[in-house]
């Protein structure tokens, strides 16, 4: 079905199997050449260590803290029945005889515990786990999200750096690497999810991961490859046997490297992979705005 670009926009996820593979680089430089077309939002889901604003070298303009809600208590009423961490799923909460211990690192504030508590003893107050931060770069809306050192909550943030994505344009995602419960909500609101691979044994055994969590959502999703012709075809005919599309052969190409290595986008490095880059970004709008099917 065609989508209405004056009422919704198009969420493109960028993803991979595995870290390493180019993620950054077709999130960055795909922004970059759709922004001179329609308004593109940049959201960079990898909050354990977003580096796309290497790249897009975006002015900040604001930031707000990410918190969740953490159990206080009360011992003045606690009678340390151990109610409170019988109902914790995350070991959060240990009662001993004469007090309650509250570990605050594998707290989700869920509020499973309050609930639970017979006495009323519990409490909550509001834990800083890491930060939003908006700007612009350039054409480009620029947001990005910072997990705080010793936090494990990433998909707190990924879930609040989404509830802000653009309504119309497109947003392009750059998704954490990998396929764990990060990834998987850095997808779920994506109209196509562009997977980034590179033509190794590796590379191959993580795309068939991605493959298989693209599928298992139900989610539309093509393939990219990265630094095509530095290693075998392998990724290529496990595309062909499965009928997976692949919407790009990026090449292993020393100028990207150089640009890449000083905070440059390809695109403004050198033409041709702007030509690269602008074919990938027709082929993606055309697949998700006239309802031609990706896999």
């Amino acid at each position: 079905m065609r989508k209405d670009q004056a009422e919704q926009s198009t969420v493109i996820a960028v993803a991979s199997g595995k870290g390493g593979t180019g993620k950054t680089t077709v999130s960055t430089n795909l922004a970059k050449v759709l922004a001179g077309q329609m308004p593109v939002q940049y959201i960079d889901c990898d909050v354990e260590e977003p580096n796309g604003h290497l790249f897009l070298h975006p002015v900040l303009t604001h930031a707000r803290e990410v918190t969740v809600p953490l159990p206080v208590i009360d011992e003045t009423l606690c009678s340390h029945c151990g109610a409170c961490a019988e109902a914790c799923q995350y070991n959060a909460l240990a009662a001993f005889p004469d007090f309650t211990l509250v570990l605050p690192e594998l707290c989700h504030g869920c509020g499973a515990c309050r609930f639970a508590c017979p006495a009323d003893a519990i409490t909550e107050r509001e834990r800083a786990i890491g930060r939003l931060e908006r700007g612009i770069a350039g054409e480009i809306a620029f947001l990005q999200g910072r997990l705080n050192i010793r936090e494990v909550l990433s998909p707190v943030i990924i879930r609040e750096l989404l509830s802000e994505r653009a309504s119309v344009g497109v947003v392009v995602i750059d998704v954490p690497p990998g396929t764990s419960c990060p990834v998987v909500n850095a997808v779920r609101p994506a109209d196509i999810v562009l997977l980034v691979t590179e033509p190794t044994p590796f590379g191959l055994h993580d795309l068939e991961l991605a493959v298989e969590m693209a599928e298992t959502m139900g989610l539309s999703y093509a393939v990219v490859i990265n630094r095509a012709g530095a290693g075998d075809d392998r990724v290529e005919r496990f595309c062909e046997q499965r009928d997976i599309p692949m919407l790009a052969r990026v090449p292993d190409n020393r100028q990207v490297a150089e640009a890449y290595s000083r905070g440059m986008l390809a695109v403004d490095a050198m033409p041709e992979a702007r030509r690269w880059f602008e074919a990938l970004a027709l082929e993606v709008m055309n697949r998700t705005q006239t309802g031609v099917p990706a896999r």
